[in-house]
């Protein structure tokens, strides 16, 4: 599952996850893995293969495909010129891309602030794949502030910890031993 659409299929955040065996857990909470990140961006890991090189990693893969992508629309765009359509195609399709472009940049970006709805993404797929430059530059532009989603996930664990804690927290003592008042 990646970090996009991890979580319930009905677009809620993912339930507290129990267990002990990853060191953030401590028994509570596990935090949810981010897409090209795994878990690195909860304590912002270093090492070669750690949070920073995979920042920098996603930042360059993300604009080397937005570059590779425009030189293939490129292409595209040729072939309808040397098919001589007219300049009312090749302004629509010129236009067509850059309108879902923008449209599939602000979605994806939107989408790293708050879980999308499954409904509205399935019915975006066709704008998305359009508009796939838009989507990698969004990536590109948010992986040089914080791995795309981070906010997100982190808010979300930050509160399920807490309420965890909360839980954890609540019963003190043993019930047994409670006084009872006499009536």
């Amino acid at each position: 599952m990646d970090g996009q659409t991890a979580g319930k299929s009905d677009g809620t955040p993912p339930d507290d996850r129990t267990g002990g065996d990853t060191p953030h857990s401590g028994g509570g909470p596990r935090p949810e893995p981010l897409r090209f990140f795994g878990t690195t961006w909860v304590d912002h890991d270093a090492g070669p293969r750690g949070y920073a090189a995979r920042r920098a990693g996603v930042s360059l893969g993300s604009l080397a495909a937005a570059a590779l992508g425009s030189f293939v629309l490129r292409f595209a765009y040729d072939g309808l010129r040397i098919a001589d359509v007219g300049s009312l195609v090749s302004v629509l399709m010129v236009v067509m891309f850059a309108i879902c472009s923008a449209l599939a940049f602000g979605h994806t970006w939107g989408s790293f602030t708050r879980r999308p709805d499954p409904d509205r993404q399935a019915s975006l797929r066709g704008l998305l794949a359009i508009g796939f430059i838009g989507s990698l530059m969004a990536y590109f532009v948010r992986s040089l502030k914080e791995a795309p989603g981070e906010s997100l996930h982190r808010e979300e664990y930050e509160a399920a910890r807490a309420r965890h804690q909360k839980r954890s927290t609540r019963r003190t003592g043993n019930p047994s031993r409670r006084r009872r008042g006499k009536a």
